[in-house]
């Protein structure tokens, strides 16, 4: 009988974890310049610009899906692709914040460095604050542009987040979920 009576608290013990995981998701970005938008100087980035962010390992890295739009994007001439990345993660309700940055570390500063914070809800709420440098011979930031946007983006879809002159695309994919049937290609009477 005291099973029986345990039973419930048991269940919801094995049961709770399982609902609070996180899951999978592929993550895709692509920070580009609008070029037919004038360049907006900011103050240069900090010198902690990833306080707070885990740095993606090598393992996490994957091959981009998105090349057919960077390929658009460079051929049209209005745009300049700057970085484009692909990883997987683990997401949920928790706020995870990835540190991301591109070229060559000179005093911990990279041309191309940001943080990209993402919640997941009905939604997935994204983050972001990059910085593009102009960094001197003596390893000084001299310039930066800033992009420096939130927003509620829908997973599975291409989304867009205007900054003015920089931009980004970003698009983030659930590994876990199963795939959405195709649509029927016939209407039954």
């Amino acid at each position: 009988m005291r099973l029986f009576r345990s039973l419930p608290l048991l269940l919801a013990l094995v049961v709770a974890p399982m609902a609070l995981a996180d899951d999978l998701y592929q993550v895709e970005m692509i920070l580009v310049r609008q070029n037919a938008e004038p360049q907006i100087i900011s103050r240069a980035a900090p010198e902690d610009w990833a306080a707070g962010a885990q740095r993606l390992g090598p393992d996490s890295q994957r091959t981009p899906a998105l090349g057919g739009i960077v390929e658009k994007l460079g051929a049209s001439g209005n745009y300049s692709v700057l970085l484009h990345r692909a990883w997987q993660q683990n997401l949920g309700e928790t706020p995870v914040k990835v540190a991301i940055s591109d070229g060559p570390e000179q005093f911990g500063q990279f041309p191309i460095e940001g943080t990209l914070g993402l919640t997941l809800g009905r939604f997935t709420d994204v983050n972001a604050d990059f910085w593009v440098n102009q960094i001197d011979s003596n390893g000084l930031v001299t310039r930066s542009e800033r992009l420096k946007q939130q927003s509620h983006t829908k997973n599975g879809q291409l989304n867009y987040l205007d900054n003015g002159h920089l931009a980004l695309l970003i698009k983030i994919t659930s590994l876990t979920a199963p795939a959405p049937r195709p649509a029927p290609t016939e209407i039954p009477d």
